[in-house]
């Protein structure tokens, strides 16, 4: 298999492999879904995959699914199975002609694929999201380090009204729960590490925003989910523990792994390449 050029063009995406990633471009149009315009780009290790199938679809297309291995891919570990199927950002619709070609393809490259066990660390980047999300009742922020929750006032419940602004850094968070907007009881809702999440209600729970219609939207608020879980998740595995005593190429190797999954900076990856050299 060549190691670029080997593309896939479906409706609303391009798929390129190369010899360990798989590079999804997102098309922008009024067919497309808005959290694909959110994404853009994406580059997906092929150890984050564990699968690839080809199947009928309608009107004379095919669809190509990829499977993302659990726990490689933030996005997906915050959606839950929420997603519609026509969000399915691993989905891609091609022409019936294109079968034969997407089959070779698939073939060529499922033995480089993942197996099918979880990940011990995300595989993929998190997708870029805003610092801000507007939810029906607060503002919520995040600057890398912390989750703040500014509460509305004609939003917010009593409950949140009194308690004032919150603030959770991410040393006090253990995960991240996003509930779809399109869904009953939309939220995004903080896990403590002392693990002594409560039972209220989201309008009730200092550490959960409620969605609602036109606050929330999926496009926004998944990636801002998927940011927050992948920075969480990020301080549980220290760079120095994530490097293996390897040899000096197997290193390098696993920096670069490391540096595509967004484990590292590229001023952190420049520093440890030099070490190595």
């Amino acid at each position: 298999m060549r190691r670029i050029g080997d593309v896939l063009a479906g409706n609303h995406a391009v798929w390129e492999f190369d010899s360990d990633s798989m590079i999804i471009r997102f098309a922008r149009g009024l067919r497309t879904p808005r959290l694909w315009h959110a994404l853009r780009e994406r580059r997906i290790p092929l150890d984050a995959l564990c699968g690839l199938s080809l199947t009928g679809g309608k009107r004379d297309t095919v669809v190509l699914r990829a499977v993302p291995r659990p726990g490689a891919d933030p996005l997906m570990e915050a959606a839950a199975g929420q997603l519609k199927e026509s969000c399915d950002p691993y989905r891609l619709v091609l022409s019936g002609e294109s079968a034969p070609r997407a089959e070779a393809l698939a073939d060529a490259v499922r033995d480089r694929l993942g197996p099918a066990t979880a990940a011990e660390r995300f595989l993929v980047a998190a997708p870029e999201a805003g610092a801000h999300l507007k939810a029906y009742d607060a503002r919520v922020g995040f600057d890398g380090t912390a989750v703040t929750f500014h509460w509305s006032r004609t939003g917010a419940s009593s409950t949140k009204w009194k308690a004032g602004d919150q603030r959770y850094p991410l040393t006090e968070v253990a995960g991240v729960v996003w509930r779809s907007p399109e869904g009953p009881e939309g939220h995004l809702r903080l896990l403590p590490r002392d693990g002594a999440a409560g039972e209220a209600r989201p309008d009730h729970d200092l550490a959960a925003a409620v969605f609602g219609v036109g606050y929330g939207a999926v496009h926004e608020s998944l990636p801002f989910a998927a940011a927050v879980l992948a920075a969480v998740r990020e301080r549980r595995t220290p760079v120095s523990a994530a490097v293996p005593k390897t040899s000096g190429g197997d290193r390098l190797h696993h920096l670069g792994e490391l540096l595509s999954a967004g484990l590292l900076t590229d001023a952190e990856y420049s520093a440890l390449r030099d070490r190595l050299a």
